[in-house]
């Protein structure tokens, strides 16, 4: 048995489709139903590592080394399990796949069109998806909003699918109502032009799940109904709310759950919301703040600040803040500012705790490394992710061992310490300028030290494996490494090398003597932490902070 639900968006772009696939996924899991969800970007690019972050947000990477789309990260939260290569793909990726069938002849000599041949593709990695995960129930987020041309053809794998299988394929509109403040009423007129637009596409919606500052009204609901040919209990009321996490909750008692399953015509296998129910209603019950400040340099779009570039590491701080009981209070600066400014870096002794996440580049790298050193001088909670750990070694070198302009050879090829270098592997991609998905990727072994602060960290949760070794698996992307032609005068000056690759060659984790918490890490931690399911060192690190404050 296979079923697919098409979430598809309407009116602006973030309307929250991501969110929602999660949301109905997870609540048709309480039901007792095997789900899984794919992602379609309508990009050419093959995958979304070479997107920039403020423009598509974060690259979100899985345990299998795909760089995709931060929804697949959506879905991994809200569903409580790892998403695979399978279950993302692109434009770019659909072409190609059917470019290469053609140059093998497995057309037998067809003339290969954009129509039939590239929604079939789509409905072959569907489908290839569902089997894979083994799902009984298949969530298909179309990226783009509708009336983008960017996204017809996979508009048109949905509708063939729906031909073949009417009693299979339902579609879902995640649609925004405004409320103009000039007027002071929700309108409803841009939806019912999506729909229209969805109509011509050959499409009806099942369900429209109406996004607004409120909840939508019994007369807006009537209207839509009405008028765009929708079951009045078919129209979802979705407000804004406080944490992504309540959507579930919001889905689940409009009665969504069982109106979907009344169409696959499937029987409830039961209810059980209430993890999750405990962990939301945990969170209003927070009442002390622990204030953290993540440093980075993708924030910023016109007059906007964004958030999205490191949604992954905002969820992480947030899920470890609820395990411990606190409200978490996050501010995002712009580490060019210390460079402009360097004695504005004295503002961290406000804050609880520093993050420096993952990055690429030059800008605002020296802002950084002033914040990591102010952090290590005046002991305020660390955690560097990536970048932030290499850069944490960069500052160490130059300002505890003497090391005058160290550096990574990413920003500075000709230092005279490069404390971190190009992976030996990297080296003959970055000549050939071989960059898209050629990273180091996915998850990897690292072998733990007893008696460090990450050592406690994982082995208090169910990450630790021990036999003979304590062994964690975590998630990577990055083309340089800890330069081990350092490591002996690092350590000796008081660098602590806390985890390797199980062959000892990596550096995967660092820390520092006599700091409360000082820890920096090459892989992404934040990629595998879960509401649920906290990520052990963000937990220790929200420890730290709140007993710092």
């Amino acid at each position: 048995m296979h079923k697919y639900i098409f979430v598809v968006g309407g009116v602006i772009s973030g309307v929250g489709k991501g969110a929602a696939t999660g949301s109905i996924g997870l609540v048709l899991q309480s039901k007792g139903y095997k789900v899984t969800a794919v992602k379609i970007d309508p990009y050419v690019n093959i995958d979304a590592g070479t997107m920039n972050p403020i423009e598509h947000g974060e690259v979100f990477v899985t345990d299998d080394g795909d760089e995709t789309d931060q929804d697949i990260g959506n879905y991994e939260r809200l569903l409580g399990a790892d998403i695979l290569s399978c279950n993302y793909m692109t434009t770019g990726r659909v072409y190609q796949s059917v470019i290469e069938k053609e140059r093998k002849l497995e057309y037998g000599g067809k003339c290969v069109e954009v129509v039939p041949h590239i929604p079939e593709e789509v409905i072959r990695r569907i489908e290839l998806a569902a089997t894979k995960t083994k799902a009984e129930i298949t969530l298909i987020e179309v990226g783009g909003t509708i009336g983008e041309y960017q996204n017809v053809l996979f508009l048109e794998a949905g509708r063939i699918m729906k031909y073949k299988h009417p009693k299979d394929v339902l579609f879902v509109l995640v649609s925004y109502l405004p409320i103009p403040k000039m007027l002071g009423e929700m309108k409803t007129k841009p939806t019912q032009h999506a729909i229209s637009t969805m109509n011509a596409a050959g499409i009806r919606p099942d369900f429209v799940i109406g996004r607004a500052e409120v909840e939508l009204d019994n007369m807006r609901k009537q209207k839509i109904s009405f008028l765009c040919n929708i079951e009045l209990q078919d129209v979802i009321s979705a407000p804004d709310v406080t944490s992504v996490y309540e959507i579930p909750l919001d889905y689940s008692r409009e009665g969504l759950g069982d109106r979907i399953l009344q169409k696959f015509n499937l029987s409830k296998r039961g209810e059980n919301l209430q993890q999750w129910k405990k962990m939301v209603g945990s969170i209003k019950s927070c009442e002390k703040d622990v204030k953290i400040v993540v440093l980075g340099k993708y924030f910023t779009s016109g007059s906007f600040s964004l958030s999205d570039s490191y949604i992954s590491v905002i969820e992480a701080i947030k899920h470890a803040a609820w395990f411990n009981k606190y409200n978490p209070k996050i501010t995002w600066l712009d580490s060019e500012e210390y460079e402009k400014q360097p004695l504005k870096v004295k503002e961290l002794l406000q804050f609880d705790g520093l993050i420096v996440p993952g990055g690429f580049g030059t800008r605002g790298i020296e802002g950084k490394i002033a914040a990591i050193k102010y952090a290590r001088e005046n002991k305020i909670p660390y955690l560097g992710l990536c970048y932030g750990m290499q850069l944490a070694v960069v500052e160490f070198a130059r300002n505890v061992c003497q090391m005058k302009n160290a550096h990574t050879t990413e920003i500075n090829p000709t230092t005279n310490y490069p404390v971190i270098h190009t992976m030996n592997d990297q080296v003959d991609k970055i000549a050939i300028k071989k960059y898209g998905g050629s990273m180091r990727l996915g998850s990897y072994p690292a072998l733990l030290q007893p008696d460090t602060i990450s050592y406690k960290a994982y082995k208090a949760s169910k990450w630790f494996k021990v036999s003979k070794q304590a062994v964690i698996n975590e998630r990577h992307r990055h083309r340089y490494e800890f330069n081990n032609l350092f490591r002996d005068v690092l350590i000796k000056n008081g660098l602590i090398v806390a985890a390797t690759s199980l062959d000892g060659v990596l550096v995967e984790v660092i820390e520092l003597k006599d700091h409360p918490f000082f820890v920096g890490v090459q892989f992404h931690p934040e990629f595998k932490s879960r509401p649920l399911d906290p990520h052990p060192l963000f937990i220790e690190f929200i420890k730290v902070a709140m007993s710092k404050s």
